[in-house]
């Protein structure tokens, strides 16, 4: 049984190994650690990590990808919108219940929607953000809509809060709960006692967009 993975080096002073929801495993281990030692750390390791690579709520493993053709459901806060493609000029991707783009850009779909929902990630998430932030009483330095890879957000060392822009295609309900979530590491770094009660008091049904995420989340990641 091989293990494929990736390394990370940083000044971080201790070894870990995420299996990630796309089933790849990440292995961030201290400047200077030899191969020699993360290989050995993997084959100690190895039955748990295949374990968590086969558990059934990592991404599958034949991931959708859209093609953008006329018909097509795309995501948007929770719901399916279909696709529609029409023959007027239309600049970039219009949205009235519906996502509409020009036949002449449908073989630029895949950047068009992305900054599309990249905007209305900042436009949606950043204030809805920054109130909650108020509401609770913390401090955070910046707000930014990144492009993560396989995490829906994180609270930096400097008080810097990050948002996957896929969020965007979350229900309102999800992306209240990510945010309340990082905005609460902001308070309690690890996920104490203390950080879930913390949580619980600002959304008492926090665990029903946990649930959420466990089951879709994959489906907020196929389009692109």
């Amino acid at each position: 049984m091989e293990i494929r993975y990736s390394i990370i080096y940083s000044e971080r002073k201790t070894l870990s190994i995420i299996v990630e929801r796309d089933r790849s495993v990440i292995v961030r281990a201290p400047k200077n650690t030899s191969t020699e030692v993360i290989a050995k750390e993997i084959e100690k390791r190895k039955h748990l990590i295949q374990k968590k690579i086969e558990h059934n709520q990592k991404y599958p493993y034949e991931r959708q990808v859209k093609e953008f053709v006329a018909g097509e459901s795309l995501m948007y806060l929770g719901e399916n919108y279909k696709l529609n493609v029409v023959d007027e000029q239309i600049d970039g991707v219009l949205f009235d219940n519906k996502f509409l783009i020009s036949k002449e850009n449908q073989n630029q779909a895949n950047r068009l929607f992305k900054a599309w929902y990249i905007k209305s990630a900042n436009e949606i998430i950043t204030p809805k953000a920054k109130a909650i932030a108020n509401q609770i009483g913390v401090k955070y330095n910046n707000i930014n809509i990144l492009d993560i890879k396989y995490r829906w957000g994180s609270c930096t060392p400097k008080d810097n809060i990050h948002f996957n822009w896929r969020l965007i295609k979350a229900p309102i309900s999800v992306i209240e709960y990510i945010i309340v979530h990082e905005l609460t590491h902001l308070l309690e770094s690890n996920h104490t006692q203390e950080f879930w009660n913390r949580v619980s008091a600002q959304l008492p049904n926090y665990e029903k967009a946990k649930h959420w995420l466990k089951e879709n989340g994959h489906e907020l990641e196929t389009d692109f």
